[in-house]
């Protein structure tokens, strides 16, 4: 009687377990290796957001170790990242916009001469020097004219924090005409129908502890100068 009861309790468990098998197997179904991936974690936001293309962007395949970083950029790229940490709100695009913009304005301003718009553009230093070459201009009774024609490029070289000073460089290549004419007009120096590829090397300063969001130019340069 008792062998009979603990059968029938093994066979009642059986038949639990078999239909427990069969549930888990409705709801979880059966690998038949075409089942839809899981979406990739690194596909486009677009893609996780739904764009109508149900297929899964997959990662490019690797092949062999990325490649080492370039000795040219790895010192302008730690620069830049201690700037970013010194003033958080510094953005690359956005400076080099604001570079272009004064790039026209301190050349504008110093072919004509007018040392009240240079002046909060400037160092006190390079104001100085700005302003000594006005007045010897001025007393040689001579004219520079300059028309930037276009500013081909606008690149931050390089980057740098010393105490509370960040420091960015920019390289502006642009096409320009000088020319420089004298009390009676007369051309003597430069061309005024030839335009000149011109590469300057600028550099730029803010207190980074300073309220006032605006860099000043502190020094001014081209390629192969000391």
């Amino acid at each position: 009687m008792g062998d009979g009861l603990y059968f029938i309790d093994i066979l009642l468990l059986a038949m639990i377990a078999a239909f427990l098998i069969f549930r888990l197997r409705s709801v979880l179904g059966r690998r038949t290796g075409n089942e839809q991936q899981r979406p990739n974690p690194y596909s486009s936001r677009r893609d996780a957001e739904g764009s109508g293309n149900d297929n899964v962007v997959n990662l490019p395949e690797r092949n062999g170790p990325p490649p080492p970083p370039d000795p040219a950029t790895a010192g302008q790229d730690h620069g830049l990242t201690q700037v970013k940490i010194a003033d958080p709100s510094f953005d690359p695009r956005s400076f080099v916009g604001g570079a272009q913009a004064a790039f026209g304005m301190v050349v504008e301003a110093f072919a004509q001469g007018d040392t009240a718009s240079l002046r909060p553009l400037l160092s006190d230093d390079l104001y100085d020097e700005f302003s000594s070459a006005i007045r010897t201009r001025i007393a040689e009774e001579e004219k520079l004219e300059t028309t930037i024609e276009q500013i081909k490029s606008a690149e931050v070289v390089d980057g740098r924090v010393e105490g509370r000073t960040a420091f960015v460089t920019v390289r502006f290549v642009s096409s320009q005409v000088n020319v420089t004419r004298d009390a009676d007009g007369a051309v003597v120096d430069g061309d005024p129908e030839r335009v000149l590829d011109v590469t300057d090397i600028w550099t730029f300063a803010r207190n980074t502890r300073s309220s006032d969001p605006n860099w000043t130019l502190v020094e001014t340069g081209t390629p192969g100068e000391p």
